[in-house]
């Protein structure tokens, strides 16, 4: 564990593979931290790359400022592109998901010189989202929990009750054991934690959605058909809005929590955008 330093705040990352490898850099959702990743970095590490997965803003201890509007996707960007530049990276393989893949897009669409090529999970091109939101009733259904995580207090009380018993429903379908959860809940457990996650989703703003800009590096976009929060809609739409090589991938049989499900599938996939 290392940590870099952005607009005042500190952010613990992970890192791995040799020195001399092409970066790769993750990017984590709700309400999970980098460690959804430790599956797949070891694989991107055996063959050669060097990783770089950061718990974000609210997720690491001493990057948690307190104003939602802190979490605005100005800010969100930006820290990524702090990241490359505390390691010296110019550029490097990006890949985002849930939330983590959000940042992803709007990172490549308003800094294409700094993503060699784009890897995400679960979330399409928030254009691609946005419309699905407008037109598609499954979307609306499966994404008015997002409502309910923008009332302050209110979500955090409920998801933290009993023993954050809600929060770690949320992970229900993953597969994962109850130390796999624990180690994903116990740090939002700690005071102030959950509300900065939320924070991102009461920060969220839909004209930064609509205004998100088209992609023009090398792209990969992965889905899974039983994600229990991203419709077909959007997933099918995504393409629209990359101007670049495009490869949708959609895997069956599988939950929203990708990487923890299937980390080698994931891991082969990344490679092989990364090596396109």
């Amino acid at each position: 564990m290392t940590r870099y330093t952005s607009d005042g705040l500190t952010f613990d990352v992970r890192t791995g593979g040799p020195p001399d490898g092409e970066p790769i850099v993750l990017l984590h959702g709700f309400p999970q931290n980098a460690g959804e990743w430790d599956a797949v970095t070891a694989r991107l590490n055996e063959a050669g790359y060097r990783t770089f997965a950061p718990d974000q803003r609210g997720y690491s201890p001493d990057a948690r400022p307190k104003a939602v509007e802190q979490y605005r996707t100005d800010h969100l960007v930006n820290d990524v592109i702090a990241l490359l530049d505390a390691f010296d990276l110019e550029s490097a393989h990006v890949v985002g998901h849930d939330w983590g893949a959000v940042v992803a897009w709007h990172l490549a669409g308003r800094h294409p010189h700094r993503v060699r090529t784009l890897t995400a999970l679960s979330v399409p091109h928030p254009r691609a989202f946005r419309a699905a939101l407008k037109t598609d009733a499954e979307q609306r259904r499966k994404s008015t929990y997002m409502l309910f995580f923008q009332r302050p207090w209110i979500a955090e009380r409920v998801l933290l009750a009993f023993g954050a018993r809600s929060l770690r429903g949320v992970f229900r379908g993953a597969g994962l054991s109850r130390d796999e959860v624990d180690a994903y809940v116990r740090p939002l457990r700690k005071r102030g934690a959950l509300t900065a996650a939320l924070n991102w989703y009461r920060a969220m703003s839909g004209r930064d959605a609509a205004e998100a800009a088209p992609i023009r590096v090398p792209t990969t976009y992965i889905w899974s058909d039983r994600d229990q929060a991203l419709g077909r809609a959007g997933a099918e739409n995504c393409g629209t809005y990359v101007e670049s090589d495009y490869e949708f991938v959609e895997l069956g049989g599988l939950s929203h929590w990708l990487p923890d499900q299937a980390p080698d599938r994931i891991a082969d996939l990344i490679l092989t955008r990364a090596a396109s």
